[in-house]
C-alpha cells in the first residue's frame, strides 16, 4: 500500500467538500448512528462525516502518526488498522466509507469485501479517476510537462490509480447492490497571496524533489530518459518560482471523484 505524509494529504484534499457536499446524498448521513471512514489519514474526510451527520464517527487508518491529527476532532474516534482485516465485528457500522484509498491498494476487491463485512447497510467509495485530470497554468510549459509526467505515472505505478469509475464493477463482485454514483469535481487553485503550502510546491518543482518521490514508478513508465524528464522539470519549476516572486503565477487543478454507493 501507498504511504503518504501528513502535509501531503492536507495539501492534495484542501478545500474538498467546501464547495458542495451534493455529491454525497446517497449516504443518507442524517440517518445514520454508526460510520466508518477507513484509510482515513489525517481525517479531513472524516470531518465533513463527523459534520454532516450525529453519528458516532470512526477513522480507521494503519498509519498511527496520521491517526494523532484525526482525532483532535472531538466527534471522531480514531483506530489502528488494516483496510483489508479491519479490527471490527460484523455489521458494526450502518455505513462504511473510504476516499482515495483503493487506488492506493494493491488488491482493493479484498477492501471492498471487508467493508461489507463490517457494514450492517451501505458501503460506500470516493475514488478519483487520475487519468481525467485537468491542469491550466500560468506557465505553460507546466501543462504539457505535467501531462507527460501523469501518463507515465499512471502506466508505472503498481496500483491502479484511475480505477473511480470501474468502482461499480468491485461492488457488485462483492456482493453489493449498486444504489448510485455521482461525480464530484474537486479544484484545486494556487493564485495570489501564496500559502507556505504553495511556496514549499514550487520548491519541490525546481529542485526535483517532489518528481524524485516517484522516480521508479516514472522509470517504468516514461518512453524517454528520466533524467531528461527531471532536467525539463526543474526548468519548468524555476520558472513558477520566478512567477510567485511576482504574484502572476496562477494554476487551477481539476481531479474528478466517482463516489459510489452500494448496499449490503
Amino acid at each position: 500500500m501507498r504511504r503518504f505524509s501528513e502535509s501531503y494529504l492536507r495539501r492534495t484534499r484542501r478545500g474538498m467538500w467546501a464547495d458542495s457536499r451534493s455529491a454525497l446524498v446517497d449516504f443518507d448521513l442524517d440517518t445514520r448512528t454508526r460510520v466508518l471512514d477507513v484509510g482515513c489519514g489525517t481525517g479531513e474526510f472524516t470531518r465533513v462525516l463527523a459534520e454532516e451527520s450525529n453519528a458516532r464517527v470512526v477513522g480507521v487508518d494503519a498509519d498511527p502518526e496520521l491517526l494523532t491529527f484525526a482525532d483532535e476532532h472531538p466527534k471522531i474516534e480514531a483506530v489502528a488498522g488494516d483496510a483489508t482485516r479491519l479490527p471490527f465485528a460484523d455489521d458494526s457500522f450502518d455505513l462504511v466509507v473510504c476516499q482515495a484509498l483503493l487506488v492506493n491498494l494493491p488488491d482493493p476487491a479484498a477492501a471492498i469485501s471487508e467493508f461489507a463485512r463490517v457494514s450492517s447497510d451501505l458501503v460506500a467509495a470516493v475514488e478519483p479517476d487520475n487519468a481525467a485530470v485537468g491542469v491550466d497554468s500560468t506557465v505553460e510549459s507546466e501543462v504539457t510537462l505535467e501531462k507527460r509526467v501523469r501518463n507515465a505515472f499512471l502506466d508505472g505505478v503498481s496500483t491502479d490509480v484511475a480505477l473511480g469509475d470501474r468502482v461499480p464493477e468491485f461492488f457488485e463482485s462483492a456482493g453489493l447492490d449498486m444504489v448510485g454514483t455521482r461525480r464530484y469535481h474537486h479544484q484545486k487553485l494556487t493564485e495570489p497571496p501564496y500559502d507556505e503550502d504553495d511556496v514549499r510546491s514550487a520548491a519541490q518543482k525546481a529542485t526535483g524533489e517532489g518528481l524524485d518521490r516517484h522516480e521508479q514508478d516514472l522509470r517504468r513508465g516514461l518512453d524517454e530518459p528520466y533524467e531528461s524528464v527531471r532536467t525539463q522539470w526543474r526548468q519548468m519549476g524555476r520558472e513558477v518560482v520566478r512567477q510567485m516572486k511576482d504574484e502572476t503565477y496562477r494554476r487551477a487543478e481539476v481531479v474528478p471523484f466517482d463516489v459510489t454507493t452500494g448496499q449490503v
